[in-house]
């Protein structure tokens, strides 16, 4: 028992192994990822020179607006994220914490990583033509889809390459544009029979989206909460749960069709 005379002293004492541990929390690396809002990319224009999509075996018309696929960047599965960087990260609205094992295979290097989502994002590429072709009752054996998109990977880029793939060579259905001539964007995996999955980070791809001048967002219906909890003013969402819905919403936007059109 301590007297009153070697009570601060007391109390100095057993805050020392508190000091130490909070010390060891900051400096000790966290299992967390720092994401922010990643580029986009118009799927109906090109890259680096290159169209992102091109059509063999069918007529392709010209297109107006745009249809942009977003991202988010994350620190990289080697890098040491600090209690620092979780506290700075968590009071920010264009940043969030993410298990890095939502974000990255375990166990993989840099190297591995990319590999992986390059992967993703090819089997994404290869479902996306074969939705949008099954949406537009068109053979794949008769019409080649060849999709481009340097530096980018993963599988959420899937329902905007179907979108493109279905303005390139349908339209509205009736000559015009998908789009209606405005800047849309999105996010969504897609299934080789049209239905759309959900992603993540979504939060910070509408930031990504209106910063490059969208004016609607295309989100998987799952994730609407997600979407909404920071969504940019002047930003419209759409929630999708099909490539088929996605098509039927944004034709009914390009007719002045408000009511027909979802919302989260």
């Amino acid at each position: 028992m301590f007297s009153s005379l070697s009570r601060p002293r007391a109390l100095a004492l057993c805050a020392l192994p508190v000091v130490a541990l909070f010390a060891a929390v900051g400096l000790a690396p966290l299992p967390y990822a720092i994401a922010q809002p990643g580029s986009t990319a118009d799927v109906l224009g090109a890259d680096r020179g290159q169209e992102v999509i091109t059509i063999t075996g069918a007529p392709v018309r010209k297109t107006g607006g745009q249809l942009r696929m977003t991202t988010i960047l994350a620190t990289g599965p080697s890098a040491d994220i600090r209690f620092t960087d979780v506290a700075d990260a968590w009071f920010r609205t264009d940043r969030a914490v993410l298990p890095k094992s939502s974000v990255y295979p375990s166990g993989k290097s840099d190297a591995e990583v990319e590999e992986h989502n390059l992967g993703q994002m090819k089997e994404s590429q290869d479902a996306a033509a074969l939705a949008a072709l099954g949406h537009l009752k068109k053979d794949p054996a008769k019409v080649k889809v060849t999709l481009h998109l340097a530096d980018i990977g993963g599988p959420s880029a899937g329902l905007l390459f179907s979108l493109g793939i279905v303005d390139k060579l349908d339209g509205n259905g009736a000559g015009g544009d998908l789009t209606g001539g405005r800047t849309v964007a999105g996010t969504g995996t897609i299934a080789p029979d049209g239905k759309v999955g959900a992603v993540g980070g979504v939060s910070l791809k509408t930031q990504a989206a209106a910063r490059d001048g969208a004016t609607v967002f295309l989100v998987p219906k799952a994730e609407c909460s997600d979407a909404e909890a920071e969504l940019p003013k002047g930003l419209r969402l759409v929630p999708v749960t099909a490539l088929d819905d996605a098509v039927a919403s944004l034709r009914a936007l390009g007719q002045g069709q408000e009511s027909k059109v979802p919302s989260c």
